[in-house]
């Protein structure tokens, strides 16, 4: 990197933390750190939606998703707006009823306090593990682009965005997402337009096409019932609707995004606005990571795209034999890509000009080269699966591999810009979440309840503090085997299934008892561990298992308590005199 893009990247980053620290100066009031000035817009609450869950995981992995195994991650998306429609429909309304800061305090409104604190605590270990994840992801770049050690990097990441999410709670995070998430799609843009004027001239856009179809990476739909297929059509409508009704429905960093905003009305349309637009955003990641694939079949490319931790194992191993057998693969990759990009040339001359017969005798080629660069790719993968010094998946480096190496200066400093806007924009919302309900679940409904708002704001910064600590240990043990997008979405599937059927007993089962859907969400919790430990299934089932289980085992259970002449909690989703007006 340049002076100019440290001044692009720097300029970016900084502008928009001290815009937003700025803006919340002076924040005392416990209703405002933690739910914001009250009258956010529509767009506004979209923007913050789509922005917290679009991670620095997703523009810097995504991609590379799409490299390795295509489109098909689409399908993990497809239940989503069902499950938005759903809860602007149901949960929503009800949050905004009970006047609650967290969704945690509507368990214990409708059941009792100790059904309050396990769903609070099941969010604060979960979330308090996916934002270890979301700090590793801006660290892989960091380390990339500067040679750091990778250690040294997450604890500096992870401290910025500590700074920036005590310094203005909520509102700061509200008030700076809309222009983080404005670098974020102007990085991407640009990243796109800069990709397809790279590919060589000769391929027309149907060319491009049949290139990566015939390499199966347009695959978007597997219609497959088999449960151990990770992405199908049924797991990510099904699965994946459960996993977006817990993740939008019950996940603190959400739930306070849309809480904020000025009426029901513009709560609603901001989860419309991402109903309808996270499926084309996701489309549009993945394709570029698509058009990354065919940009690197006619392109030289590195056999490990991790370049850093290859050369330090090259260096490591340089007096054994390990470090001539990875100069041997490179040299045998370099020369399958020689082959490769040539049959690929005389395919693109005969699919202009030749006959049917020649096109298919260009492609069978072009497949047979393919496979061989492949396969030593996966021999190069195996080597540093292998070895102790790195566990991360190489998928992860290919689209900053691409920008470091073909974008002009200026420009990577923008893409590194945009990785750490979105890093900085979930970051803020989950850290501030999970101080939010330390604070309204635990610390003020059982510690310390007659305190002051100011009192308050300062315990909320002192476990924002704590969980980013939290974070940072968790993502230095974070030497993740799995896609960094992909490991984001199992952890959260481990824990949202049992969750999620804790709520929908609330909301739809109102015979039923606080004591039972507590015991019964903890052994749903229990059997989604085994299955997860046991089975290899894919992981977005977990979703239904949990709930199923959380809301058959409490139907169970609170028959054996009536049984026994023990009634359930009466709901009082109803009965609050501050209702809001439904038609707002």
């Amino acid at each position: 990197m340049t002076l100019l893009d440290y001044v692009v990247l720097l300029g970016s980053l900084l502008g928009i933390a001290l815009y937003g620290v700025w803006r919340t100066r002076g924040t005392r009031n416990l209703n405002t750190y933690l739910k914001g000035s009250g009258n956010t817009r529509w767009i506004i609450i979209g923007l913050s939606v789509m922005a917290t869950q679009a991670s620095a995981t997703t523009f810097l992995s995504t991609p590379g998703q799409g490299f390795h195994d295509g489109m098909g991650f689409v399908q993990n998306y497809f239940g989503a707006p069902f499950a938005l429609i759903i809860i602007a429909a149901v949960f929503l309304p009800i949050y905004r009823r009970l006047k609650v800061y967290t969704a945690y305090e509507f368990l214990g409104k409708r059941f009792d306090a100790k059904t309050r604190l396990l769903g609070a605590a099941l969010f604060l270990l979960q979330r308090g593990l996916g934002a270890g994840i979301t700090i590793y992801a801006p660290a892989i770049v960091l380390s990339t682009v500067f040679h750091w050690r990778l250690d040294f990097t997450i604890v500096c990441t992870g401290l910025l965005v500590i700074i920036y999410t005590v310094a203005g709670g909520t509102e700061a995070v509200n008030v700076t997402q809309k222009y983080q998430l404005g670098v974020i799609f102007l990085g991407m843009f640009v990243a796109f337009v800069v990709l397809v004027a790279k590919l060589p001239k000769e391929l027309t856009f149907f060319d491009i096409l049949t290139v990566a179809g015939r390499s199966n990476k347009l695959d978007s739909v597997d219609f497959t019932t088999d449960l151990h297929q990770r992405y199908t059509f049924w797991s990510g409508l099904i699965g994946g609707m459960f996993l977006a009704l817990s993740y939008f429905g019950t996940d603190q960093s959400q739930v306070q995004r849309y809480l904020s905003g000025a009426s029901l009305r513009e709560s609603r349309m901001g989860l419309m606005f991402n109903a309808v637009c996270k499926i084309p955003m996701q489309v549009f990641i993945l394709f570029l990571g698509v058009l990354l694939f065919v940009f690197y079949q006619f392109q030289a490319s590195p056999v490990y795209f991790n370049q850093t931790a290859w050369l330090a194992q090259e260096r490591w191993e340089s007096s054994s034999g390990k470090a001539e057998e990875m100069r041997a693969i490179e040299a045998e990759f370099a020369q399958a890509q020689t082959i490769q990009q040539q049959q690929l040339n005389r395919w693109v001359h005969d699919q202009h000009t030749g006959t049917s017969a020649a096109k298919a005798e260009a492609w069978d080629a072009v497949s047979a080269a393919q496979k061989r660069s492949r396969e030593i790719r996966e021999t190069a993968s195996k080597l540093m699966s292998a070895a102790d010094k790195t566990k991360s998946n190489d998928n992860d480096y290919v689209f900053i591999t691409f920008i470091l190496d073909h974008l002009p200066h200026g420009l990577i400093g923008l893409l590194v810009a945009a990785f750490f806007a979105a890093a900085m924009s979930s970051k803020a919302a989950e850290l501030n979440a999970l101080g939010s309900t330390t604070t309204v679940d635990i610390y003020r409904h059982i510690i310390r309840t007659d305190s002051s708002d100011a009192h308050y704001v300062a315990a909320t910064k002192c476990f924002t503090v704590m969980w980013g600590l939290v974070a940072i240990g968790f993502a230095l043990f974070a030497n993740l085997s799995e896609n960094l997008i992909q490991a984001g979405n199992i952890v959260g599937s481990i824990f949202y299934g049992p969750v999620l059927g804790l709520f929908l007993v609330a909301f739809f089962l109102r015979w039923i008892g606080g004591t039972a859907v507590f015991w019964a969400t903890l052994v749903a919790q229990g059997l989604v561990l085994e299955f997860y430990y046991k089975l290899t299934i894919s992981y977005l089932w977990y979703n239904i298992i949990g709930c199923a289980a959380c809301v058959l085992l409490s139907m169970l259970l609170q028959s054996i308590l009536k049984s026994k002449g023990q009634p359930a909690t009466v709901p009082v989703t109803r009965s609050n005199p501050d209702q809001e007006s439904p038609t707002q």
